[in-house]
């Protein structure tokens, strides 16, 4: 694994997804095979393969801190930030340099509504700065992992460097124990992930559900015969099966396709 420690401009960035997003890293550890955010060696000029380097913004709570400070002056009111959009923020490499811990605790002491997401159990870490409260509020934070499948031989093929879907959904459970709202981002949608809400109901305060959007996983499905997983119509069939499966189980679902 190449690791460099590297100096940010900024750190906080517009997003389709929510008004902010926040990255304390460059490149992800996990390298999940079907990944979109490859596209940002167009972008640092690495040319290793995804998931062999990460980039860590050394200076992202500094930057965050003055970005922040400089908003407020400027009459901006806090909205939603998502951490992250481009790398998992509870990657490895954050046990180790606590970005990701040092920003979420700067956007909640300044009352910024966050929404993590993560495929790591190291969120746990955090449940202190998430659940304490300020000034008899609690914080606006909620804890998100994503799973796209129930079925570990499936994760392997597409997150062989991925926490395991059994530790995901124990650390769901502990910060869900702790009063933290919590979610499930079932994407990208992979097969297994008809079985996943049983696995979930009573651990998570809503679900969002979405397809395979992109191709860089294509020769997983061809060299598997996965074939009839990566169609229109498993998509549809399954995205249906599991908003019915949360309307029984009266979880909140969001399903991005039909």
């Amino acid at each position: 694994m190449l690791v460099t420690e590297i100096q940010a401009k900024s750190i906080l960035s517009a997003s389709k997804v929510y008004p902010y997003v926040l990255n304390p890293y460059v490149g992800c550890a996990f390298g999940c095979r079907y990944c979109y955010a490859r596209f940002m060696k167009k972008f640092t000029g690495h040319t290793e393969p995804w998931g062999t380097f990460v980039d860590v913004k050394v200076n992202a709570a500094e930057l965050l801190e003055r970005e922040l400070l400089s908003l407020a002056r400027r009459g901006k009111k806090p909205a939603e930030v998502w951490i992250s959009g481009v790398c998992d923020p509870y990657q490895p490499l954050e046990a180790r340099y606590q970005l990701t811990r040092s920003c979420l605790a700067l956007l909640l002491e300044h009352n910024w509504p966050v929404r993590i997401q993560t495929k790591s159990p190291l969120v746990i870490r955090d449940i202190d700065i998430v659940s304490q409260t300020v000034g008899g509020k609690a914080p606006d934070c909620h804890v998100g992992f994503s799973i796209g499948t129930a079925n570990e031989e499936i994760r392997r093929l597409f997150e062989p460097n991925a926490p395991s879907i059994a530790d995901r959904i124990d650390a769901l459970r502990q910060i869900h124990r702790a009063g933290i709202k919590t979610y499930v981002m079932i994407a990208p949608l992979m097969p297994g992930a008809e079985q996943l809400i049983p696995l979930v109901e009573g651990i998570v305060d809503y679900v969002y559900v979405d397809r395979m959007n992109y191709g860089y996983a294509d020769s997983i499905y061809r060299t598997h015969k996965l074939e009839q997983y990566r169609t229109d119509a498993y998509f549809k069939t399954t995205g249906r099966l599991i908003s019915r499966q949360c309307q029984e189980g009266g979880i909140p679902c969001s399903v991005f396709f039909d």
